[in-house]
């Protein structure tokens, strides 16, 4: 045996030594949401404005069983501040489902049918974005009624075409616009609904969308 060959076999038996001389390596359990915040309770408070007191009183149920059996959180509606409060339990398995859960009650506050907000629950690149026609284009009057009808269209049509199109969900209330879906689809949404405030035909706005949709159906 050669002395090259010599020192590596004994450097493979001080390897070999030391492997079996260290400790195991310690498996700790994931933290808890309590845990994280040394045991205290975490608090989220969303305001339900006055024309949305009604309906949630009628889907109470729907929006409080997936919060509380699902996402393991508290939520009770504070009738003297007509807030809905909802705060972290023990059990809570992540700190960031309180925060799901906010954004969840704060989409139905705006307008969102639950089908559509429970998708914040589920997902986690989902994101509500809101913008005015205002911040767009200054209209008045008669000018800014027709561009909420274009926004629409007759019977809901463009609305729903830019939805469908783009896997958003579209909520025109008065001058604000609210939409619901991916990040990039959202701004694929918001530029389409851009277009049509300042005056662009429906017609040219579809044929815009299908030109884009079929740009993002070929990469992915």
């Amino acid at each position: 045996m050669t002395t090259s060959e010599a020192a590596h076999a004994v450097g493979m038996e001080i390897e070999k030594a030391t492997a079996a001389a260290a400790p195991a390596r310690p498996q700790f359990e994931a933290l808890k949401a309590h845990e994280m915040s040394d045991g205290k309770v975490q608090f989220r408070k969303v305001a339900v404005p006055p024309h949305r007191y009604a309906p949630l009183k009628r889907c109470w149920m729907e929006i409080y069983t997936p919060i509380y059996e699902q996402m393991k959180i508290d939520i009770r509606m504070n009738l003297k501040a007509r807030k809905v409060e909802l705060k972290t339990r023990k059990d809570t398995p992540d700190v960031s489902n309180l925060q799901k859960c906010a954004d969840f009650v704060h989409a139905f506050m705006l307008g969102f049918d639950i089908a559509d907000a429970l998708a914040l629950l589920r997902l986690d690149d989902l994101y509500v974005d809101t913008f005015e026609i205002k911040d767009v284009k200054t209209l008045r009057g008669e000018h800014l009624s027709r561009a909420i009808g274009r926004l629409s269209g007759k019977g809901g049509k463009t609305k729903f075409a830019i939805e469908n199109s783009t896997r958003t969900r579209i909520v025109v209330a008065d001058t604000k616009i609210h939409i619901l879906g991916s990040f990039l689809n959202i701004k694929i949404a918001r530029d389409s609904l851009c277009s049509l405030i300042l005056g662009s035909p429906a017609g040219k706005v579809y044929s815009k969308l299908r030109a884009v949709t079929a740009r993002l159906a070929e990469k992915y």
